[in-house]
């Protein structure tokens, strides 16, 4: 396969589409590295499950108060008006839409905008968790994720094999590869690493690529 983004350029492409004044909450892991990259000059609120909002960057190594976690036991800081609240009120925002962008991770996405990310078999997470309010909450649903599994395997697929977080529910999806939104259950290229043809693109992921207008994918070494 041709060279790829890294999870940091990823996390970039993503952040630059978030607006400004946007309340965000972004998924544990990967996810979260969003936070690193926001726009100069661009206002973000970020909102954690665990009941925080307005958090600011991680604290630097030694410094962490293990009092200010998100809801990925990571240490943050808080800005200026940050505000507290239980986590059934941080919720209560979730499932009321008070959230613009919701940003998570995933195994695979459908064409249609259905989400599975939590499970994988057996021995992986026991339930959905939080995710699935999430992708019916906020107002809009982006993924960051490699185009393909580690075996290769395409994660933009025609129908979800693995158990959904979601149904309907993904606007836009950033790969390592790609910015791909989706548009009345189809996958619409928005944008490709000028390095890969649309024929190699077409051929590691699972379902039609609509491309009529594409723009090429350029990111900055992060």
């Amino acid at each position: 396969m041709t060279a790829k983004l890294s999870n940091a350029q990823i996390a970039w492409r993503a952040a630059q589409d978030i607006p400004d004044g946007a309340y965000v909450n972004l998924g544990i892991g990967f996810p979260e590295m969003v936070a690193k990259f926001k726009p100069d000059g661009r206002e973000v609120i970020y909102h954690t499950e665990n009941g925080v909002l307005d958090f600011g960057e991680a604290p630097p190594a030694g410094e962490e108060d293990w009092d200010l976690i998100n809801a990925g036991k990571k240490a943050v800081t808080l800005n200026p008006g940050a505000s507290f609240f239980h986590h059934a009120d941080s919720f209560a925002m979730v499932r009321g839409g008070h959230l613009d962008v919701a940003i998570l991770g995933a195994y695979e996405v459908a064409q249609t905008g259905d989400l599975a990310n939590w499970s994988t078999g057996p021995k992986s997470v026991p339930a959905v968790g939080g995710a699935m309010d999430l992708v019916h909450g906020a107002k809009r649903v982006c993924v960051i994720t490699d185009h393909v599994t580690k075996d290769g395997r395409p994660k933009l697929v025609d129908k979800c094999a693995l158990p959904l977080t979601g149904v309907g529910c993904v606007t836009t999806v950033y790969t390592s590869l790609a910015v791909v939104d989706i548009v009345n259950a189809r996958f619409v290229l928005r944008e490709k690493l000028p390095s890969i043809s649309l024929e190699d693109l077409q051929a590691v992921t699972g379902a039609e690529l609509v491309a009529d207008k594409v723009g090429d994918l350029i990111v900055p070494e992060v």
